[in-house]
């Protein structure tokens, strides 16, 4: 009997004999039941990688909250509410999403640079933790309308502490040139504007660098930089409850070396004890670190086609499924789900049906494929379904929890009277 053998650095991917498996169940029998392109993930992953930063946060007033823009899934969404996270949001959608899943909305975090007047009053009405505000502008639009709706709206203050996290430039949010967060050299005058605006009660002290972060010193400078402001905005008699030190911990996509989160929160909390931050409330928003590796995309092979300078796999995942690739040149290992064909491997680029010549999913991949094989497209839990969209009128994939032995639908395939039923003809 072959022996299982899990993928590096995917403990919950399993190939027994010839046959790929996510924990107990195989995804060639997922996909024979539910079509593909189909998004897979596994429970257990997502609750290891929480289990990792409350380990690293164990015995401290901490509140991890899921940054739920990485996979806003509703089933997603129930397995950390039901863990006991809270959430970091970024709309009025979201919101709306996260007290679907069973959220207590007092563990919710508002985030962005442009939330609006109805989003402010949605969000204060629902009663959440704070607002991560990121310009005075803001701050001016948010009293105005807590006074009127008769509330005094808690916020933190979003710092951008000028902290370059190595890495792609898209997912970067902590630098100068970015348009996030108030400047690091303006942030004392920011604060004491906050702390006279009568519909606002100032709480905190809130940073995020970017995505995808694979080094440990970038939160080090950055921590650095937020704990200087802390003592100086204290200086100026305006008392902070807590520290929100943001997310954006990588997870291997090919061979990366991202600290694991209770590694990194060791490094990171040292550095609060000596200085004397320790006790505080501290507040981080981690999203990919805990689906991104969690999640396969299953996809058919529809043809392979020789060319004159490029092979080319053609799947039925496309940049609409799985839209990364296309947006910033980001790296998904493929690997076959039934690893029986004994042919050479060709040297292919992966991709897929859309009209355009940046739908890609991987290039020169070494597979030896034949039409009606399946792919599983590794580490798509994170901003694949998120961003999904309906281009060239595709329907968004379906969506598979699996819990041991136990597989739950928790998004249908969409259709194309789904697509088609928001839409209306002109008037004659």
């Amino acid at each position: 009997m072959t022996a299982a053998r899990t993928l590096p650095g995917h403990p919950h991917i399993v190939r027994t004999g010839d046959a790929l498996h996510v924990e107990g169940l195989s995804l060639a029998a997922l996909a024979a039941e539910h079509g593909t392109p189909l998004f897979v993930y596994s429970k257990q992953w997502m609750l290891d990688a929480l289990a990792a930063y409350q380990r690293g946060f164990q015995g401290r007033d901490a509140l991890v909250c899921y940054a739920m823009k990485a996979n806003s899934s509703l089933g997603v969404l129930r397995v950390f509410a039901e863990a006991g996270c809270g959430f970091d949001i970024v709309s009025g959608g979201e919101l709306v999403r996260v007290l679907a899943a069973g959220a207590d909305p007092a563990k919710v975090i508002f985030s962005g640079v442009g939330k609006t007047r109805a989003e402010m009053r949605q969000a204060l009405a629902a009663g959440i933790a704070c607002f991560n505000v990121e310009s005075d502008a803001e701050l001016e639009v948010l009293n105005a309308v807590a006074l009127e709706e008769g509330h005094r709206a808690a916020v933190s203050i979003r710092i951008n502490p000028n902290v370059d996290p190595k890495t792609h430039p898209y997912i970067s949010t902590g630098l100068k040139g970015n348009k996030f967060g108030v400047a690091h050299d303006h942030a004392l005058a920011t604060y004491r504007h906050a702390a006279s605006l009568p519909g606002l009660r100032v709480l905190g002290i809130d940073c995020h660098i970017g995505s995808q972060i694979t080094e440990a010193s970038p939160y080090l400078d950055a921590l650095e930089r937020v704990l200087d402001l802390v003592e100086a905005i204290e200086d100026a008699g305006i008392p902070l409850h807590h520290l929100d030190f943001g997310g954006g911990l990588g997870i291997d996509y090919n061979n990366d070396t991202p600290p694991t989160a209770d590694a990194l929160w060791k490094q990171l909390l040292a550095r609060l004890d000596a200085r004397g931050f320790g006790g505080r409330r501290l507040i981080v928003e981690p999203g990919r670190s805990l689906v991104g590796n969690a999640g396969v995309c299953v996809t058919e092979v529809l043809y392979t086609k020789p060319g004159e300078d490029k092979n080319f796999c053609i799947v039925d995942a496309a940049m609409n499924d799985l839209p990364r690739p296309a947006m910033y040149q980001a790296f998904h290992q493929i690997v076959p789900v039934a690893s029986t064909r004994s042919a050479l491997p060709v040297t292919y680029d992966v991709v897929g049906p859309i009209c355009e010549s940046g739908d890609w999913i991987g290039r020169d991949r070494e597979l030896s494929v034949a039409s009606g094989d399946l792919l599983a497209v590794l580490s798509a839990g994170a901003y694949c379904m998120a961003m999904a969209s309906n281009y060239n009128t595709r329907g968004r994939a379906a969506e598979v929890l699996v819990s041991g032995d136990r597989a739950t639908l928790i998004r249908r395939r969409e259709t194309l009277e789904d697509q088609l039923l928001t839409e209306r003809f002109a008037a004659a």
